[in-house]
């Protein structure tokens, strides 16, 4: 999401007469996009601000602003703890980017962290300043309404709104005409989507078959679903359409009901698991990844292995593991004490991160012989002699250069594999 908003902070500015650079040293302004759904993403932007301050003394003309949803949760606290910063804007308030910066200009600091109710930003074309050409974020709607124990965004994103169905059907073809090749649909809950006009509803999953109609060439992906709201009409439609990449990610955070049940999921380990056999009834190749909290309040040594097993069912493709990090304001942090252990919490990670590896490197061998459609995105990070993409279930796949480019499609047959990796020959 934040990706997604600073190409919206791009548009706007460039709008402006701002014109983009890569080297920060050559930067008059530098706005710093944040996260706060852990603590140290937070101290990480700290740290990044130490040196900003360094750049401040040798341009004095520097303007720093701070974006998104630190500056949501701090707002006026950060200005008075971060001297360096000149400008604070909250995720809904990027619109007022050109009068926070006149006022700026004018010798003032200047804020707004005003939430909305209806700001979506859907006729913004957001500028794909850091693209490599062949896959784009669409953001289809912005806030979140679960109110999950442990998590900000509720607060610092405001309500659930969704976006203009016609307008993201419409950016997406205009990416295609582009070049693009692979766009992803982004929101807090996709699964949540709602959008009427002239009295038709449009859910997630005719949103998601609007858009895979357009052109067969342009592949679909999606983040976030939520568990509770994962419905077998969107699974149907996955299944209708070959350019609607087959790989689901799931959060399950815990796979104890007493904790999931803390920490306000919604749903319970067996409600979790039918959604699973669910996708394997309607998409039995779809990839399922996942996040994982470690060492929640009150969570036992019992939790803690029934998070184990859970993995060991699902055998997820890959997951996002985290040590739980309590954050200020949330349901957490008012109802519950954070009394899990620090060395428990990371010796809990370990063994999450150690089974996660066994079973990536598991779901990558069941795939050596296996040929599959793959889209070029670009050379290997390691080698100019390769090319890099993915296929359909999100898998990195490595194979040699061909005489094609990026952004064409390739099959290829896998021969090696690693947990992370799949790599083989064009065929």
């Amino acid at each position: 999401m934040n990706f997604s908003d600073s190409e919206i902070v791009a548009s706007i500015l460039e709008e402006e007469g701002y014109v983009s650079t890569k080297e920060i040293k050559d930067a008059d302004v530098i706005f710093v996009n944040t996260c706060s759904i852990r603590d140290h993403a937070e101290q990480k932007i700290r740290k990044r601000l130490e040196y900003m301050q360094s750049l401040k003394r040798r341009n004095s003309r520097l303007v720093i602003g701070m974006l998104g949803c630190m500056a949501e949760r701090l707002k006026t606290q950060l200005l008075e703890e971060e001297q360096v910063l000149d400008l604070i804007a909250g995720p809904d308030s990027y619109r007022d980017l050109p009068r926070l910066m006149a006022e700026v200009q004018s010798g003032r600091k200047a804020i707004n962290t005003l939430l909305s109710i209806d700001e979506t930003y859907a006729d913004i074309s957001p500028v794909r300043y850091d693209s490599n050409g062949i896959s784009a974020f669409i953001s289809i709607m912005r806030g979140c309404e679960n109110y999950c124990a442990y998590c900000v965004v509720p607060y610092v994103r405001g309500q659930e709104r969704s976006r203009d169905a016609a307008s993201i059907a419409l950016e997406a073809e205009t990416l295609f005409h582009k070049g693009f090749r692979e766009v992803t649909l982004l929101g807090q809950n996709v699964n949540s989507y709602t959008w009427t006009s002239n009295g038709v509803k449009t859910n997630f999953a005719r949103l998601l078959e609007k858009v895979a109609v357009m052109n067969p060439l342009l592949r679909i992906r999606f983040a976030t679903s939520h568990p509770k709201d994962l419905s077998d009409e969107l699974l149907q439609t996955i299944a209708r359409y070959n350019n609607i990449c087959k790989a689901i990610h799931l959060p399950v955070q815990s796979g104890s009901t007493r904790i999931l049940e803390k920490m306000n999921r919604g749903y319970t380990r067996d409600q979790y698991l039918d959604r699973i056999y669910a996708i394997r009834k309607y998409l039995p190749d779809c990839a399922i990844s996942t996040d994982i909290i470690a060492g929640f309040c009150d969570e036992t040594e019992e939790d803690h292995k029934e998070t184990l097993s859970l993995m060991e069912q699902v055998a997820f493709d890959y997951a996002f593991m985290f040590r739980y990090s309590e954050r200020p304001d949330t349901l957490a942090a008012e109802r519950y004490p954070d009394n899990v252990p620090s060395e428990v919490k990371d010796r809990r990670l370990r063994e999450i991160i150690d089974l996660q590896q066994k079973l990536s490197y598991q779901s990558n061998k069941q795939d050596a012989g296996k040929t599959f459609e793959v889209l070029i995105e670009g050379f290997s990070k390691r080698s100019d002699a390769y090319f890099s993409g993915r296929n359909s279930q999100n898998k990195v796949v490595i194979f040699p250069v061909t005489g094609n480019k990026p952004g064409d499609y390739i099959r290829v047959k896998i021969d090696r594999f690693t947990s992370a990796t799949l790599i083989g020959e064009a065929c």
